[in-house]
């Protein structure tokens, strides 16, 4: 987190409420030590700023993020010492970054064209939405190199089920966008040439809702999914009553001829 903001990393454009981040880098796009500073900075940004209402985070390109900067890591893992050092602050760094991004108040979207790899599979995990192309790729390729993507599953395990994220654990397979939409792992499938249109289409709609209710609903619907039932419902329900006391939201349905739900 101590790394300035790099732009050839991470370029930020906002337009009508819509924050996109676009991964630079390198065609990879890693998410070396600098990366994972440059987005956990602008995830805090966003959650600080009224004015970004919706995150997008896009991979350009082919490969959507390729994971850990494997360049980078082989630098410091000459010497054990040094690497497993190096190795332990990285994967804490990415964490912090991870949860952030899971845990920001504002709706975040992956927009993701080609493949989402390792690291690069558990950033998109990590999002409320998965927006994938058609050609689209999701893979866990950690035992192909006599590994395991452990930090990775952590994130794709609470995205979807056990065993989806055990067949992309074990296999080290590339799966494709179809089996990512059946096992959950995406929210739509979208032909390449219309994803970034049906992605701004979306966060746009997104940004222009009342982002009070937004924030503390998506706090609650995180919090309660660890909840027994009745306390969940117990949970929640406090945060249901402030929504119909929202002002903005009673001012909008004064204004509309028609009842809202809740």
């Amino acid at each position: 987190m101590n790394q300035p903001y790099q732009p050839e990393l991470l370029s930020r454009a906002l337009s009508d409420g819509v924050l996109t981040l676009t991964l630079g880098g390198g065609r990879a796009h890693p998410l070396s030590s600098a990366m994972i500073a440059a987005l956990h900075e602008a995830v805090l940004s966003a959650g600080a700023d009224a004015d970004m209402r919706v995150v997008v985070i896009h991979g350009p390109g082919g490969i959507f993020c390729a994971g850990h900067d494997l360049k980078e890591i082989a630098r410091h893992r000459a010497d054990a010492d040094e690497g497993a050092a190096f190795l332990t602050g990285l994967f804490a760094d990415c964490s912090a970054l991870m949860v952030a991004l899971s845990e920001l108040c504002k709706p975040t979207i992956a927009m993701v064209e080609g493949i989402a790899t390792a690291a690069g599979l558990q950033l998109a995990a990590a999002c409320d939405l998965v927006f994938a192309s058609d050609a689209a790729r999701f893979q866990l390729p950690g035992v192909n190199n006599g590994g395991f993507c452990t930090t990775p599953s952590v994130g794709v395990s609470r995205a979807i089920s056990l065993r989806h994220t055990m067949e992309l654990a074990l296999s080290g397979e590339a799966l494709d966008a179809e089996w990512a939409l059946r096992a959950g792992l995406v929210s739509r499938v979208v032909p390449a040439d219309e994803l970034e249109q049906e992605v701004r289409a979306f966060a746009e709609r997104l940004a222009g809702r009342n982002p009070g209710p937004i924030a503390a609903g998506k706090a609650a619907l995180l919090a309660q999914r660890a909840l027994p039932l009745a306390e969940a419902y117990a949970q929640a329900t406090p945060v249901m009553v402030s929504h119909f006391m929202d002002p903005v939201r009673r001012s909008r349905e004064a204004e509309s001829p028609f009842g809202k739900g809740g």
